[in-house]
């Protein structure tokens, strides 16, 4: 099941794209195991008192881009993706390695970088 993650309903984003955000946060840092069941659509959308479309829009995303799977009549579960993570973790490594080049290149500051990392791992800094 999910652990309980943090809808912001005053947020910009859209919260079909706030529940996918959460849910492969937690499949990359292993609260969601390979083959766990997840919660269903109208369980979720219950429990987070949304709409249960929002819910399912959000899993067939996931699905789409690998990181659940469906099996009719018994639910979605997360997917055995630990190459794809590993991989998609690298990548990400390496865009933020260009762009700490490119803003140190441009004068930012490494309190200013360092200032915006804290804020974006404090729940901050949306864009």
């Amino acid at each position: 099941m999910f652990s309980m993650f943090n809808i912001n309903y005053q947020s910009g984003e859209p919260i079909y794209q706030q529940i996918y955000n959460e849910v492969v946060k937690e499949i990359s840092l292993g609260i969601l195991c390979p083959h766990e069941k997840l919660a269903a659509v109208r369980e979720l959308a219950s429990t987070l008192g949304i709409n249960p479309n929002t819910v399912s829009k959000a899993y067939q995303l996931l699905e789409q881009n690998g990181y659940i799977y469906s099996s009719v009549g018994k639910g979605s579960f997360v997917s055995d993706n630990s190459g794809m993570l590993a991989g998609l973790k690298e990548n990400s490594v390496k865009r933020i390695r260009k762009e700490i080049r490119t803003a140190c290149n441009l004068g930012i500051s490494y309190d200013e970088v360092v200032n915006i990392a804290d804020d974006i791992y404090n729940g901050g800094g949306k864009s």
